[in-house]
């Protein structure tokens, strides 16, 4: 199967299950189902818990007992962009090509929209890892994978990239902080959705800890390729990107490089089906979007 027709497939499933958590939910508050439908069911390229999925699968895992977690992963991400575009932080009047959820619902139901979608993850997963955990081991890879999708999303992972993205500018920031920065706000939670998918299909602690640097390359790589597709934008409104450090060519290079290690890492598991995270690995980090 060619990688966008099951990239298709499978972001048919994740959107499927969006659907059916949200829909026909009425009450005193439906207004905040309908801006967080609005929000989350907009055509994002669900990425995050594709490659959540996917991973899961590698170690022998299935879509039942991984979903819910991909789920989660996407409404955080989806969270996280309400939140992004609030006059108060980007100020961002749009988003894929239509009003931000601010502009069309006010500021403060945009907040308490991102605030029920974290809300909303939590619940996700633990309401599926207390009504499905059949054995001790099912319990505790479902608390671990919950709790790397929190660590990576929360203070020390992507909201604290979020804290450095705003307090930073021309004057202040440098090479290292930038990495830092896009270590916390982007490769976070791909590592989590990645990290979270190893545990959950059976990955031991070799395979947790390869996975882990694989999202982090992997995160980095599609950072720095989104540097270089925004680079006249970015200048328009004299945003510190990669590219205020090098030239387009050693961004190019560094791109490569990350995306070896990537490989380098998946080639540890040769023995399995790899080719689609190959695959998608390239459409990432080479994409013209």
């Amino acid at each position: 199967m060619e990688i966008n027709e099951e990239l298709i497939n499978i972001k048919n499933v994740i959107e499927e299950e969006l659907y059916k958590l949200l829909s026909d939910k009425a009450g005193y508050q439906e207004l905040i189902f309908e801006s967080i439908n609005y929000s989350l069911l907009d055509g994002g390229k669900r990425i995050r818990p594709i490659l959540l999925l996917k991973s899961s699968e590698l170690f022998k895992g299935n879509y039942d007992n991984s979903l819910p977690f991909a789920l989660a992963v996407e409404m955080i991400h989806t969270y996280s962009l309400i939140h992004d575009d609030l006059p108060s932080m980007d100020n961002d009047d749009f988003r894929r090509g239509k009003p931000t959820t601010h502009k069309v619902y006010g500021e403060a139901i945009a907040i308490l929209s991102g605030d029920g979608l974290l809300n909303l993850a939590f619940e996700t997963m633990l309401d599926y890892s207390l009504r499905n955990s059949k054995t001790l081991d099912d319990y505790q890879r479902n608390m671990w994978a919950a709790y790397e999708i929190a660590r990576y999303s929360g203070i020390f992972g992507m909201i604290g990239g979020q804290v450095v993205d705003l307090l930073s500018n021309e004057i202040n920031m440098d090479i290292n902080k930038l990495i830092y920065m896009y270590e916390s706000k982007t490769s976070a939670l791909i590592q989590a959705s990645v990290v979270a998918g190893t545990i959950l299909g059976g990955g031991d602690k070799e395979d947790i800890q390869r996975m882990r640097k694989f999202g982090l390359y992997l995160g980095l790589a599609y950072q720095i390729r989104d540097d270089i597709l925004d680079e006249e934008k970015d200048k328009l409104v004299n945003k510190v990107t990669f590219l205020s450090f090098h030239d387009k060519s050693k961004a190019i290079s560094v791109i490569d490089e990350l995306s070896q290690k990537a490989f380098d890492i998946l080639s540890y598991y040769e023995d399995r089906d790899v080719n689609f995270l190959k695959e998608l690995v390239k459409l990432l980090t080479y994409r013209n979007y």
